[in-house]
């Protein structure tokens, strides 16, 4: 069984259970030139318009020499981008969003849409060109590569949600929400819009899956009441997929959302979504036997370990004995790709990636 047909059947997209439980992760920068030097595989980084899903859609050839099971891919930036800094160090990525690198991921310092108070306002904004030269160049060389032995995931992550408050900001737009500012649904709309064309490239390049990502969930609960979520996004997703499906009917939609969503998961499979990510460790309502319980008849899932504090922390054991929890729940009779809830940082030495995906491997077949 090769590593595309494992993973449509943890997806439930083929009969039966995969031979294995696929594996699948991200490496930051600095993990993926350390592995890059010590396998002596070039690492090609595809720049994403929003910096720090980069590293979702990098370092490909390695990964999948490193074990993954599936290929992720997305739009780069434009051939005719160039980053300028200035001299306290932030710049302009393609949204106009000014930037500043943080600890672990980028931060935005100024937001191109900070006074937006209308629907003109909205329209008068400019989103990066979809179709400028190179945004597609990486997607269609990995597809024709590796589409006969793996799945190709096509990333449209910061899709609707958190493109959003990364244009306006995030204190700005839950108020405005909640106040039902003229500008909020059309700015939802016009993220929908520009994410809508991104996709369809993709899908036309030969993905298998488009991956959607924001975030609806803190450590506790929600970011907003189900309500609003229901009212204002529910419908803007659902045209998303609605759109994929009708140009390739077998796309797999996959959301991924971090925190405390299990109140939400029942309007995500109304949506159209079919695999859960990143099945976020350690926040309410997301223990594996809860999920697989309350949701297995829905979704798929994928992740569930957690990169916080066990991969980076926990003993050998720890790290073991968790591996094998969540391979024998989430796992159990499939429906299940396991990996780091988010990519791997810097605080994880090579030793500890490299025994991940051994602990994976192992203990993977006999669930």
């Amino acid at each position: 069984m090769n590593s595309r047909e494992r993973v449509l059947r943890a997806f439930k997209r083929i009969d039966g259970v995969p031979d294995r439980i696929p594996v699948q992760f991200d490496l930051c920068r600095t993990l993926s030139d350390h592995f890059g030097k010590i396998l002596n595989i070039p690492v090609r980084y595809t720049e994403n318009l929003y910096e720090d899903v980069t590293y979702r859609i990098s370092a490909n050839e390695l990964r999948v020499a490193m074990g993954s099971d599936v290929v992720i891919t997305g739009a780069s930036v434009s051939d005719n981008y160039k980053i300028e800094k200035a001299d306290d160090g932030t710049w302009l990525n393609e949204y106009g969003m000014r930037m500043r690198q943080g600890d672990i991921y980028v931060e935005v310092v100024d937001y191109p849409l900070a006074n937006a108070e209308t629907k003109a306002d909205i329209e008068a904004y400019r989103f990066p060109d979809p179709m400028a030269p190179g945004r597609f160049r990486d997607t269609e060389a990995l597809a024709k590569k590796y589409k006969s032995d793996y799945l190709i995931i096509g990333d449209i992550e910061v899709t609707v949600f958190s493109l959003a408050h990364q244009l306006v900001g995030m204190e700005k737009l839950l108020v405005d929400m909640m106040m039902e500012t003229e500008y909020v649904i059309p700015l939802f709309e016009a993220c929908a819009d520009y994410q809508i064309e991104i996709g369809l490239k993709l899908i036309e390049a030969g993905v298998d899956a488009i991956w959607f990502g924001d975030d609806f969930g803190t450590q506790t609960s929600l970011i907003m009441p189900p309500e609003t979520f229901r009212d204002q996004l529910k419908p803007v997703y659902k045209r998303m997929v609605d759109r994929f499906k009708e140009a390739k009917p077998d796309i797999i939609p996959i959301l991924h959302c971090d925190g405390a969503v299990a109140d939400l998961l029942d309007d995500i499979r109304e949506i159209g979504f079919e695999v859960f990510n990143p099945v976020q460790p350690g926040v309410p309502g997301h223990l594996p036997l809860d999920m697989k319980n309350n949701f297995g008849d829905k979704f798929s899932f994928w992740g569930a370990i957690d990169q916080q504090d066990l991969l980076p922390n926990g003993s050998d054991e720890e790290l073991e004995r968790d591996i094998v929890e969540k391979m024998s729940i989430l796992g159990r009779d499939g429906g299940y790709m396991i990996a780091p809830a988010h990519i791997i940082q810097h605080d994880v030495s090579p030793e500890r990636v490299l025994f991940f995906i051994e602990l994976c491997k192992r203990h993977g077949g006999g669930c």
